[in-house]
């Protein structure tokens, strides 16, 4: 299981909706998942040429069910440079992103 997933949530203000439904989904996801420490999602603001910031949230491996509840797209795994941990445990970051010296 090494997939990760991507999902574009607009602009840094219409992103605000869509993370705390991401926030409020994950929970029960991950109780029931027995809260594995790879399971993470993160969100990054991302220009990519255009004039605003993009909000992508990239969802671990092991957050694969939230990730296709969200129709989120199959994607490379992300560089940890400037990501944010949305929803998960801290200490993922060791794990998700071993080459990373700190969060």
């Amino acid at each position: 299981m090494s997939t990760w997933f991507s999902k574009q949530l607009g602009d840094g203000v219409l992103a605000f909706a869509p993370k705390e439904q991401i926030q409020a989904m994950f929970p029960p996801l991950f109780a029931a998942a027995a809260r594995p420490v790879e399971m993470a999602v993160f969100t990054r603001h991302e220009l990519d040429g255009r004039l605003q910031c993009e909000v992508v949230a990239y969802f671990s491996p092991a957050a694969e069910a939230l990730a296709r509840q969200l129709d989120a797209q199959t994607c490379e795994k992300p560089s940890p440079t400037e990501l944010d941990l949305l929803a998960g445990k801290p200490d993922c970051w060791a794990v998700l992103f071993p080459e990373r010296s700190s969060p």
